[in-house]
C-alpha cells in the first residue's frame, strides 16, 4: 500500500481527513503550509510549508518524497481560498490570487509529483459545485465561480492524461461545509441556515469513501462527497 497525501492539511476538511485515514491505518502524508503541529501530535506525518502557489515549495516537496522513497496511492488536492463578490466589487487581484490558489494550485501539484504516481493510483481535486456552469443559476461570487470552473477543466484535462498510464483523476464537491472559507459569509445567514452545512469530519469521511471506490472507468467526472455524478 503507498502513501496517501492531503495537500492543504492545516485544517478543516484536509485536516480532518487526514486524521480519518490515519485513524483507519493507512500511511498518510499531510502537507500544510503551516507547521501542520496539531497533526504531528496525532502522530500523522506532516510536511510543513507547502505553498501551492510556490514552484520552489512544491518542487522542494518532490525532492523530499524522491529521498523518501515514496510511492503514492493518492494525491488529494483541498487547498483553496473563497472571497465573495460581485459585478460591482470583484477585485481582479483578488481573482488572480484565487485562481492562483484554487486552479493553478492543484496543476502545479500534479505536474510536480506526477512521477510518484503509478498504476492504480487516484488523484483528487477538490473544486465546488458553483464552478458548474449548468448549476450556476444565480450568478454572483464571480472570482470564485471562475476560479473553480477552471479547477474542473484542470481535473479533467488531467484524467484524459493520466488514465493513459492507470492513473484515476476525479474533481470532487465536498458539500456546504461549515470551514473557515466560510468567514467570509454574513455570520447571521451562517446561524439561520447552520442545519444545512456538514461538518468537515463528515465530508472528509465521505470523500474518503469516493476515493476508495473510484475507478478508471468511474473517472473523469464531477462528484458530490455524497456520491451524486455533478454536471459540468
Amino acid at each position: 500500500m503507498g502513501t496517501k497525501l492531503i495537500i492543504g492539511a492545516d485544517r478543516g476538511i484536509a485536516n480532518s481527513m487526514s486524521r480519518h485515514l490515519h485513524e483507519r491505518g493507512d500511511d498518510v502524508l499531510a502537507a500544510c503550509f503551516g507547521d501542520g503541529a496539531d497533526l504531528a501530535g496525532a502522530g500523522i506525518k506532516v510536511e510543513p510549508g507547502v505553498d501551492v502557489t510556490s514552484d520552489e515549495a512544491v518542487s522542494g516537496l518532490a525532492k523530499r518524497l524522491e529521498q523518501q522513497n515514496v510511492q503514492l496511492e493518492w494525491l488529494v488536492n483541498v487547498a483553496g481560498i473563497m472571497h465573495l463578490d460581485t459585478i460591482e466589487t470583484v477585485d481582479y487581484d483578488d481573482a488572480r490570487k484565487q485562481f492562483e490558489i484554487n486552479t493553478l494550485g492543484p496543476l502545479r501539484v500534479v505536474r510536480a509529483l506526477r512521477g510518484f504516481l503509478g498504476e492504480g493510483s487516484k488523484v483528487g481535486i477538490l473544486t465546488s459545485r458553483v464552478g458548474s456552469m449548468v448549476d450556476n443559476t444565480s450568478g454572483g461570487d464571480y472570482a470564485y465561480r471562475i476560479s473553480k470552473a477552471a479547477a474542473n477543466m484542470v481535473a479533467l484535462n488531467l484524467h484524459h492524461d493520466l488514465k493513459k498510464v492507470g492513473v484515476a483523476v476525479q474533481a470532487l464537491h465536498p458539500g456546504m461545509v461549515r470551514t473557515h472559507l466560510l468567514d467570509v459569509v454574513d455570520q447571521e445567514e451562517l446561524t439561520r441556515y447552520a442545519s444545512v452545512f456538514a461538518r468537515p469530519e463528515q465530508s472528509a469521511e465521505q470523500l474518503v469513501t469516493v476515493l476508495d471506490g473510484l475507478t478508471l472507468e468511474t473517472a473523469g467526472q464531477f462528484q458530490h462527497a455524497n456520491g451524486e455524478i455533478l454536471p459540468w
